[in-house]
């Protein structure tokens, strides 16, 4: 049985009236509303075909979304037609249709309007990685396998790939692909199968691209999350994060990409789940390329999520490059500059920084200040021990690593090289250089950081603490007294990342 949606449902709007299309919605733009409709219809994943259906499709969308973006979502509305044949929202007679009411905000808004643009930058992506780790932080745990949720993901895409387009993607490169994305799904089992216990199983947005976020009252708001199939919202945490990061790649930011992955790191502590993010990289890739098959008109962008499938699951040229030098030097800076591209996989390296991870192991916010007995040598030691422990974890499995890091010592510097030995990764080491009244200058104008560090801190390393000496060949001094920019083109000249 299906019960059609109203055809004159458009007169209830005040002219002028723009109307917007997706595969399975109609969305109404009149004044400082939306509108939203689902179309009666039935597919392989969901169900609207009854007004009942379309009725609680509505509502719980209006209530998953009110997570995110409660300003946004302003209610379920019914559709009556009155005696005389008229549709009204406050009319006589029994609901023909239920409405989504939305609070209307630009079209330009949404972040795939601003990526083309070019308007999306670093702050604004780094707001965007702390909104989505709240939000993760705050959704409702799950009772849920990663390993399902890619399993149900990979008897998807097959099924789909069978309906493409004829001559839109061979048989053979599919079936390359497939194996590839198989053999990395086996490799991934034994950690797919810790997520749940970790506390990584939750019920996320679920279509975390960037049409999906729109910068509202200069704030990244989250909106028109998975609603109608639980199972495919109830999902890794790293798997929701993943859409974001492969969009932000098909647009070509991968320095966008990098910054919104190492800044949900800081924020969510998720290392342990990162092998598996060119799995589900991968995966979310897959999906838009099937859907870009689906017609002839596709092929190029077919082609193009399918060029990025296969690449997600290539680690090429990995490495590991520690920023040193005293407090003050611009150490995360030039760290997080040099991340993009430093190899391995598509979105870089991943940066572990001593200030993030001493707090973060020892349950802190990263901009609580730790007290005295935090930073002993013996609480240094256990930092470093950590920092490296992470590192050839991930150097295993492929990543870059960059290490902000003071470095002062000979056995941290020693340490780190015999952890670039042991992972068989190239190894490069920057050691940033300022006088000491810019190194005072830089620390005491500090706010909303992890670092702790304080003019006197800058005392103690400048009286206790030894650059790399001339025989550390492996190190190479840069001078860091100037602006960004002319620190960071120093950087890159001594060690080469393109």
């Amino acid at each position: 049985m299906t019960d059609p949606n109203p055809t004159d449902i458009d007169r209830l709007f005040d002219p002028p009236l723009q109307v917007a299309e997706t595969h399975v919605s109609r969305i109404f733009l009149s004044g400082d509303r939306a509108w939203k409709l689902k179309k009666a219809l039935t597919l392989p994943y969901l169900d609207f075909a009854t007004l009942q259906q379309r009725r609680a499709a509505c509502e719980r969308e209006v209530e998953l979304n009110r997570r995110t973006a409660p300003e946004l979502y302003l209610g379920c509305r019914a559709v009556c037609r009155d005696a005389s044949g008229q549709l009204s929202f406050v009319g006589q007679g029994e609901p023909v249709e239920w409405l989504i009411e939305m609070r209307r905000f630009p079209s330009d808004a949404t972040f795939d309007h601003l990526a083309a643009a070019g308007k999306l930058g670093a702050a604004l992506i780094e707001m965007l990685a702390d909104t989505i780790a709240a939000f993760h932080a705050q959704a409702e745990t799950v009772d849920a396998e990663a390993t399902d949720t890619v399993t149900r993901t990979l008897a998807f895409n097959d099924a789909a790939f069978e309906r493409r387009a004829p001559d839109c993607l061979s048989d053979a490169e599919l079936a390359a692909f497939r194996a590839a994305l198989q053999t990395e799904f086996e490799r991934q089992r034994p950690l797919l199968a810790t997520r749940k216990a970790a506390g990584r199983m939750r019920h996320g947005h679920g279509d975390l691209h960037l049409r999906n976020i729109a910068l509202i009252e200069d704030r990244p708001t989250l909106f028109d999350c998975l609603e109608f199939d639980d199972g495919l919202a109830e999902i890794d945490t790293l798997y929701d994060l993943a859409f974001l990061l492969m969009d932000l790649l098909h647009h070509g930011c991968t320095d966008l990409a990098n910054r919104a992955l190492n800044r949900y790191l800081e924020a969510s502590g998720d290392y342990d789940g990162l092998p598996l993010l060119p799995l589900y990289v991968a995966l979310r890739a897959a999906i838009r390329c099937h859907i870009a098959a689906m017609t002839p008109a596709g092929r190029q962008d077919a082609r193009g999520y399918l060029a990025l499938a296969q690449r997600a699951l290539r680690s090429e040229g990995a490495r590991l490059v520690a920023v040193g030098g005293y407090s003050g030097t611009g150490k995360t800076t030039v760290a997080r500059e040099l991340a993009a591209a430093l190899g391995g996989y598509p979105w870089g390296a991943v940066v572990l920084r001593s200030d993030v991870l001493r707090k973060q192991l020892q349950g802190r916010a990263l901009t609580q200040r730790l007290p005295p007995e935090s930073y002993t040598a013996e609480a240094s030691r256990q930092t470093y021990a950590a920092l490296l422990d992470g590192a050839e974890r991930l150097l295993q499995a492929g990543s870059s690593v960059v290490l902000d890091a003071v470095f002062g010592r000979l056995d941290e510097r020693a340490a780190v090289a015999a952890a670039a030995k042991s992972c068989s990764v190239a190894f490069g080491g920057l050691w940033l250089e300022a006088p000491r009244e810019v190194l005072i200058r830089r620390v005491a104008g500090r706010e909303g950081d992890a670092s702790d560090a304080t003019a006197a801190v800058v005392h103690w390393q400048l009286e206790h603490l030894q650059p790399p000496s001339e025989v550390e060949h492996a190190w190479s001094a840069v001078d860091a007294a100037g602006d960004r920019t002319a620190t960071l083109a120093r950087a890159r000249a001594a060690l080469p990342v393109g």
